[in-house]
């Protein structure tokens, strides 16, 4: 077995304890079949010992930036206190310097909620999409013209640099990483283990006007529950809409309130995500596949596969099954 993937997460005075503690416990909890662990987090930061958070203790840094070096993946958490004072504020030399390490290890970047300020700061976010904290966009946008923030997603992804939204669009965040390294078998083996939801899609809204319907209000959550027994039907709106005792136009006006999507678009996703788990394990054929995920035929699947995911049904079989 090649060695573990080397996650560090680098930290600094003011750090959020959920953030930290979130990376360690979907990394540390990613495993192989065998159960060898597929990720080592370590925690690091510009100088070792120990680190104020945002709460009432500290927290301790073992390692400094020479840890950097030997990273595949660099996590920056959020520091409130000090990341929006980098919109008017160079990047600090030591924090510039750790980072320089990690680039020139070849390491990929990613931050949680306002730590995208550090990423954008340092120059890496120039002439990318990248998102923050909702309430912080609009600042970060300001003071980096030339990052694209958009500020009504969860993460986004760009290759060798990741950003996410609030504290809890981190562990989607991890998620992704984990799905993107290992497969979607694993990130969701990864989410049973920690009692999250396997896989909220990254372009969601950060804010649901109305994720938990008030009581005595309807609801569209029995018609995503059917929907998801009926995947291999010719599903429209209509059919949703009954399932939910609804209208149509009532039932598309609920939907993205509850979601933070159309209804056809979460029924794509959902879709991807079954198409996945039977290219990770079944050999059935890709038109099979495509017939029960409800995408018809394999032209279609492979075509939306390719828009989602930026790559093909069978070499994605191949990149997690080998």
């Amino acid at each position: 077995m090649p060695a573990p993937h080397l996650v560090a997460v680098l930290i600094r005075d003011g750090v959020l304890p959920m953030e930290l503690g979130l990376v360690h416990q979907l990394f540390g909890s990613a495993r192989a079949t065998d159960g060898t662990p597929l990720y080592t987090v370590r925690t690091c930061a510009t100088r070792p010992g120990p680190v104020r958070t945002d709460a009432d203790f500290p927290v301790y840094a073992p390692h400094g930036p020479e840890i950097l070096a030997e990273a595949r993946t660099v996590l920056v958490p959020a520091s409130h206190e000090q990341d929006e004072r980098l919109a008017t504020e160079p990047l600090p030399a030591d924090l510039r310097a750790a980072l320089d390490t990690a680039r020139d290890a070849g390491a990929r970047l990613a931050s949680v909620c306002t730590g995208a300020f550090v990423l954008a700061a340092y120059g890496t976010l120039d002439g990318r999409r990248a998102t923050t904290h909702w309430l912080s966009a609009d600042r970060l946008a300001r003071a980096h013209p030339r990052v694209e923030v958009d500020a009504d997603v969860l993460h986004v992804d760009e290759g060798e640099v990741l950003t996410s939204a609030g504290e809890a669009a981190g562990i989607d965040l991890c998620l992704h990483l984990i799905r993107r390294d290992h497969g979607a078998a694993t990130a969701a083996d990864v989410a049973r283990r920690t009692v999250v939801p396997p896989h909220r899609e990254g372009g969601q809204a950060q804010y649901i006007r109305r994720p938990v319907p008030e009581p005595g209000t309807a609801s569209t959550a029995a018609s995503r529950a059917w929907a998801l027994d009926h995947l291999a039907d010719p599903l429209t709106l209509a059919d949703l809409a009954a399932q939910a005792t609804m209208s149509v136009r009532t039932y598309t006006r609920h939907f993205p309130q509850e979601t933070g999507q159309t209804p056809l678009r979460w029924l794509t996703q959902r879709r991807l995500d079954r198409a996945r788990q039977y290219l990770e394990e079944t050999d059935h054929t890709i038109d099979h596949i495509a017939g029960v995920c409800g995408f018809g035929t394999d032209v279609s699947l492979r075509h939306h596969f390719h828009a989602a995911l930026g790559t093909t049904p069978r070499n994605y079989r191949a990149a997690f099954r080998g």
